[in-house]
């Protein structure tokens, strides 16, 4: 049977999730090494095919509603003769009651390295490979690594040697290295499955055992079945020349200017001054005839001068107003400073987005809200939060946390590093 006939058959019948069973096959169609097994549908026939196999073997209860098996008590390890398996079927049929439908034989495998493996789908980023280190530390050690589908060879390599615990993959006390080619190949058919099995949302290998030979394989495989999360909209790309000019403009406004000490409206254009830029500076704020010896004009509108950027700390609810004026004086990019959008909550979300379309409506480029701004020291222009004024150089830096960033803005000043250019990314909707 074709995978995603599988997939559809169970998604038909309202079922939520494969059966172990259904999972592996499926897994064995992508060239993912899984255990052999057979299944059975009484005890004495789990006994039959349990001695053809070759003692000892794991009994497992089978079923669609059977996904937790072993907190139920559904596996059975190292069964030696016919008699225990019989004894464990019985103990499993109990335990399984209606939602048992047959057993699930297999040979044991013995191996002290034990690794997880799988599929899982983001809201933002769509389906996600996993591989990491199992059994009992995987909790505990949370050492696993990350790679967005698809995955092609070299990626999986690279998702192996990034483990911290890569070394268990090696020589390990007497046994063979892992098979580096099965574990690249179980990577890759989960990234095959992401884009062909769109009905499954997630796969979750565990254990992936590494035999004392080396080789690899899945005793044990859960596959969930339903819709995937629909990404959120992604907005248009910026033009990395537009981004280019935020970063070298000719003159600045600070909308929002403030004479008292310690606000922001203060603190960056004086910082700015500070830092010797070679621009420009206005200040706007309809309430002040003068700030630090500096005239301030009530609008934007008032400025006499081509403005290149629009620095903007006044309060979140009135930033959409200055959009038209904005547009009308022909500034194209704003450096948004407030806060109280989306960080606030549903009503801010909204505001934030209702401004982000009309900016974009009106040609105006916005690096924020909440950000701790930019800088680019080849200019002098040291637009942030904090006194600090590195040298120019060649490394670029964006930070999510703004004071994050401008610690290591401080930090590069005092060590003498050279600095391109700055920016503190803002709150992310």
């Amino acid at each position: 049977m074709e995978p995603f006939e599988f997939t559809k058959k169970a998604k038909s019948v309202g079922r939520s999730a494969l059966t172990e069973a259904e999972s592996k096959q499926i897994l064995k169609y992508y060239g993912i090494p899984v255990v052999k097994e057979r299944m059975a549908e009484t005890a004495e026939d789990a006994a039959r095919q349990a001695k053809e196999i070759g003692f000892p073997v794991v009994l497992k209860g089978l079923g669609e509603k059977l996904t937790h098996k072993t907190e139920r008590g559904l596996v059975k390890l190292n069964l030696k003769n016919k008699t225990e398996v019989r004894n464990a079927a019985r103990r499993i049929a109990a335990s399984g009651g209606e939602d048992l439908e047959g057993f699930l034989i297999q040979p044991l495998v013995s191996g002290r390295r034990e690794f997880v493996a799988g599929l899982f789908n983001d809201s933002l980023f769509g389906p996600v490979v996993m591989f990491g280190l199992g059994g009992v530390f995987t909790e505990a050690l949370g050492d696993a690594v990350f790679r967005v589908a698809p995955v092609d060879e070299a990626q999986a390599g690279l998702m192996i040697d990034e483990l911290r615990s890569a070394k268990l993959l090696g020589p390990f006390r007497g046994e063979q290295p892992a098979d580096r080619r099965q574990i690249v190949q179980t990577l890759l058919g989960l990234s095959r499955m992401a884009a062909e099995l769109p009905d499954v949302t997630e796969v979750d290998i565990n254990p992936l055992i590494i035999g004392t030979d080396g080789r690899v394989t899945v005793v044990d495989a859960l596959m969930i079945l339903g819709e995937r999360p629909v990404s959120k909209v992604i907005r248009p790309p910026v033009d990395p020349r537009a981004i280019g000019k935020l970063f070298h403009p000719r003159s600045v406004a600070f909308v929002g200017a403030s004479a008292e000490f310690g606000k922001w409206g203060h603190n960056l254009f004086c910082i700015l001054a500070a830092g010797h830029y070679k621009g420009r500076i206005y200040l706007v704020n309809p309430k002040s005839a003068d700030i630090a010896g500096r005239q301030v004009y009530k609008t934007v509108a008032d400025i006499p001068d081509v403005v290149d950027l629009a620095v903007v700390t006044i309060p979140a609810a009135g930033v959409r107003d200055l959009i038209p004026e904005l547009k009308a004086k022909g500034i194209r990019n704003m450096l948004l400073i407030s806060s109280g959008f989306s960080e606030t909550g549903e009503k801010g979300r909204q505001m934030e987005e209702a401004l982000v379309q009309e900016a974009r409506a009106a040609g105006i480029l916005i690096l924020g809200p909440n950000t701790m701004g930019i800088c680019n020291p080849h200019l002098s222009f040291y637009c942030t939060g904090t006194h600090t004024w590195p040298k120019p150089g060649s490394i670029s830096l964006v930070a999510q946390s703004g004071n994050l960033g401008t610690q290591l803005l401080a930090f590069a000043e005092s060590e003498g590093i050279g600095i391109r250019a700055f920016s503190g990314s803002g709150m992310r909707p």
